[in-house]
């Protein structure tokens, strides 16, 4: 790595801390490669994170632990890295292992790819125990912030409890887990499947001050960046529902051929001459 790409990378990490500490919110979108990426910057977001579903559907594979490896993770998010010079935050799963010192590793690779910050879950990827103990959770998180602390610059850990979106409607159990993982240093805290006020509220309280990360782009998900904001939500993300969207385009693009034999989904695509140009620009 040269200097001045490690000088580049370590800006690059120290303005996406600041913007967990300035004040409002602000929205994280999801790229699944560096077209989306480029797209995204230049409607001005001052961050980006990648998704694992995004590059899972890329590649032709479906979401999950047993999918994606973490060589593939990483060098698609080097690839979102090289696209713009926003920082840009990795979905790690659950580190790529079982265990804490695994996902200490994966912290270390991650920040050498150029990534700013990175989010370790507590689910296992075991459909039959699909989260893990409380304990090995806590641990996992704790090996995670140490190696980014063993780190020459900042890098932002995201601690993910995921009962919500694994069949474990227990909110008193990811309250718990949310608050351990802050006691045990994550920079952010993320339950996705938070769907009512109620809920945000408990979340944004339980782990006060450390700021918390919500997902919208669901079905369901109502709430405008204001609401949110005035919830005390630091960060939104989108998760897989921009890469959805545009696979939504290309099926409905599809069936007009297949079905109809026409083409008028035509007029509604994005000009090439506009994404020529957008794809010329430099960030």
């Amino acid at each position: 790595m040269s200097q001045s790409t490690e000088h580049s990378f370590q800006a690059r990490a120290e303005a996406f801390r600041a913007l967990h500490r300035e004040a409002g919110l602000f929205v994280i979108p999801n790229p699944w490669d560096a077209g989306s990426a480029r797209v995204l910057a230049s409607f001005g977001f001052k961050a980006l994170a990648t998704t694992s579903a995004g590059l899972a559907f890329a590649l032709g594979k479906p979401d999950g632990h047993a999918s994606i490896t973490r060589a593939e993770t990483l060098q698609n998010a080097q690839s979102i890295v090289a696209a713009t010079h926003l920082p840009v935050a990795a979905d790690l799963e659950n580190g790529y292992g079982d265990e804490p010192e695994t996902c200490a590793e994966t912290i270390l690779l991650a920040a050498r790819a150029g990534l700013s910050g990175g989010s370790i879950e507590d689910a296992t990827g075991n459909p039959h125990d699909p989260i893990y103990p409380f304990d090995l959770a806590v641990e996992r998180v704790k090996a995670a912030v140490a190696a980014a602390r063993s780190l020459p610059h900042p890098f932002t850990v995201t601690a993910r409890a995921e009962n919500l979106i694994y069949g474990r409607p227990d909110l008193a159990d990811t309250l718990r887990r949310l608050e351990a993982f802050a006691d045990a240093g994550a920079d952010v805290l993320f339950a996705p499947g938070l769907k009512s006020r109620e809920e945000i509220e408990a979340v944004v309280k339980t782990v006060a001050p450390r700021p918390v990360n919500v997902l919208m782009g669901f079905i369901g998900g109502s709430f405008s960046l204001e609401e949110l904001e005035q919830l005390g939500v630091k960060r939104v993300s989108v998760g897989s529902s921009l890469v959805r969207a545009a696979y939504g385009g290309l099926f409905r693009a599809a069936e007009e051929i297949f079905q109809q034999g026409t083409f008028s989904y035509a007029n509604e695509a994005k000009p090439y001459a506009d994404l020529n140009k957008l794809f010329k620009s430099t960030d």
